[in-house]
This record gives structure tokens, C-alpha cells and sequence, in this order.
């Protein structure tokens, strides 16, 4: 990701709160294989955990998910798993390369020079941009698949229902959440045998909110009452971005 400094969010908490309003994640790996192609990726609803830490430092967290086994890239996922054990004579469920998590947020569009109501009458060197946000989580990722292991199981049964309930409650909104309980049981285990379980540990974690930081605040105030004017649930949505993102660049000139 192009980080110009003025868009970069280097906040972990606040890109961690992004994760958690945009759960839908595009898992992006990798992996050699003489079956499927080198570069695989998948849209994944992911569970962040930010454990504890007691000596004060900042945990970037863990990212849990879980995908079809009969999706191409867990079946790379399975096999690479499958050949470094074997190689190795050994049951780690790490893979060794880095894969990279992609959120984006849930607003973004083109911006039109006519927004710039400032630089464009005056010297007309404005043009054409976009503008949107999102973050990139980096680090190593663990399969579990074995559907006769007690780990896999423990695994899946707590990711489908912090999932369950994160999505009914977060997203949805509901006192009275749907839960896993509510199906049967053994149908539950059936769904369970058809699709892998995965965990992240962030090494790095990246973001950006490119919302218009960059221009002046007569340009900014433009783009503001352009977007409303749109009348639209994202045109709104990043005139309230552009707004706070701008409030904060003000401020940090203040400082």
C-alpha cells in the first residue's frame, strides 16, 4: 500500500476499530503449488482478538476465519500444510510465508475537480482523484483442517460462534441474536467437516484514509458540499469523512 504520509493512519487502535466496523477481509496468498495458481484470494468475515498485555505494549492482534475446503485457495492452504509436515516429519500448523488481509471501507468514490471550488477558479491546476479507506494486516497464517482432531473442532466451534455473534449484535443489531445453538447439532457438525479454520497473528498493520487531507480547507469544504449534494448514503458517508479527516489534519497543524 502507497502510504504518503499525509493519508497513513499509524494508530493501532483505530485501525483495529476499522477492522471490526468492515469484518469482510480479502485474504490474499502466495503459495507454489503444481495444482492451482501462485496468487489466490477470497472475501472472509473475520473475528478480531486483541488479547491483553500487561507490560503495557500494543498487541495488533489476531485475525480468526474460516473458509469452504472445497475453496481453491484453502485447498493450496491444506496442501502446503500437508507437504511441510511431511518434509518435516512434524504436525505445526504455521505456514512459513507471510499472507496480507485487505479491509476496505464501506465508502468510496471518484472525486470530480468541479469539487475543488477553491484552487480550481483560481489557477485550475486541479484533477481527477479517489478517494476511499482501507487497512492491511500482514503476518503468518495457521490452518486448522484436520476434522478428526479435538484442536480443529475447539477451533471451529468458537470461530462460528464469536462470528455468529459478532455479525448478529454488531451488524444487524439484534438483542435477541441467532445463534449457533439454534441450529442442530449434528447438523452443525456436518457444516463443521466442510471448511477449514484460520488464524493470523498481525506482524504489520497498515492504513489509510485518503479523504481529501491534502487540499486546502476552501478545496475540502468544496468536496464536502459536493458529495452531500450527491444526495446519496455514500456521498454522505464521505462527506463525513472528508469532515473528520480534515478536522484532524487541523488540529495537528494547531499542535
Amino acid at each position: 500500500m502507497y502510504l504518503r504520509a499525509i493519508h497513513a493512519e499509524g494508530q493501532v487502535a483505530v485501525l483495529q476499530q476499522f477492522i471490526k466496523d468492515n469484518p469482510l477481509g480479502i485474504l490474499t496468498t502466495a503459495i507454489k503449488s503444481p495444482s492451482y495458481p501462485l496468487i489466490q484470494s477470497s472475501h472472509i468475515p473475520f473475528v478480531l482478538d486483541v488479547p491483553d498485555t500487561s507490560d503495557g505494549s500494543v498487541s495488533t492482534g489476531i485475525l480468526r476465519g474460516h473458509m469452504a475446503k472445497q475453496n481453491p485457495q484453502a485447498k493450496v492452504l491444506m496442501e502446503a500444510l500437508a507437504a511441510q509436515n511431511e518434509q518435516g516429519n512434524s504436525q505445526g500448523l504455521e505456514l512459513p510465508d507471510e499472507v496480507l488481509v485487505l479491509f476496505n471501507g464501506p465508502h468510496h468514490h471518484y472525486v470530480t475537480p468541479k469539487f475543488y471550488t477553491e484552487t480550481k477558479p483560481a489557477t485550475a491546476k486541479v484533477v481527477p482523484t479517489w478517494n476511499y479507506a482501507a487497512a492491511q494486516a500482514y503476518g503468518k497464517i495457521r490452518i486448522f483442517c484436520d476434522s478428526k482432531s479435538e484442536q480443529t473442532g475447539s477451533f471451529l466451534q468458537k470461530q462460528i460462534e464469536d462470528l455468529s455473534r459478532q455479525s448478529e449484535t454488531s451488524i444487524m443489531g439484534y438483542t435477541s441474536p441467532w445463534a449457533v445453538s439454534d441450529a442442530p447439532t449434528n447438523y452443525i457438525d456436518i457444516m463443521k467437516k466442510n471448511i477449514i479454520g484460520i488464524e493470523i497473528t498481525i506482524d504489520r498493520l497498515e492504513g489509510k484514509f485518503k479523504m481529501s487531507q491534502e487540499m486546502g480547507q476552501g478545496d475540502r469544504e468544496g468536496v464536502i458540499r459536493g458529495f452531500e449534494g450527491l444526495q446519496t448514503d455514500v456521498g454522505n458517508g464521505i462527506a463525513q469523512m472528508v469532515r473528520e479527516r480534515g478536522e484532524l489534519k487541523d488540529e495537528g497543524k494547531s499542535k
